[in-house]
């Protein structure tokens, strides 16, 4: 069965119809073209697939793309820009947080989903939040680092 959809991605509005069956990671990387959101393990374990809907870090690989109808969703693309890039990914950068880059957009992701809860957190809560997102380059440490020093960067701004 087939669904029209609706939804504000990445700050404009997208109708498209869509299979009841499809997930929402699908939709976004084969009927968008927004291949950010990684498909790992397909089992909502590695946090590869994280996007932020309505502000909340979610797995959109054990989502439908129908049950995201009328929702906002951010995806890695409609973060920053090569010439202006978030606080979040300058650190990922500073701090070398990023080596293969296949974790990389669920990590930022799911910091900025922390991020909007709690501008001060600690280690041991970006630890937390951070928990369902393997990476199996970098270790953990300079991915902390990195949302550490973007939380006080964003909190410097605001």
């Amino acid at each position: 069965m087939r669904h029209s959809i609706t939804m504000e991605i990445n700050g404009f509005s997208e109708t498209k119809e869509v299979d009841s069956h499809r997930s929402l990671l699908d939709f976004l990387r084969d009927d968008l073209g927004l291949t950010g959101a990684k498909e790992g393990c397909n089992e909502g374990e590695c946090g590869a697939c994280v996007v932020l809907l309505d502000g909340k870090p979610v797995n959109s690989c054990m989502m439908l793309a129908v049950e995201a109808d009328g929702c906002e969703i951010k995806t890695i693309e409609g973060l920053g820009h090569k010439d202006k890039l978030h606080p979040i990914q300058r650190a990922f950068l500073k701090h070398s947080a990023v080596q293969c880059g296949f974790c990389t957009p669920g990590m930022i992701l799911c910091s900025l989903g922390l991020l909007a809860e709690n501008s001060d957190p600690t280690e041991e809560e970006v630890r937390i939040a951070l928990a369902g997102n393997l990476c199996r380059c970098t270790g953990y440490k300079q991915i902390v680092e990195a949302v550490l020093d973007a939380a006080a960067e964003m909190r410097e701004v605001s």
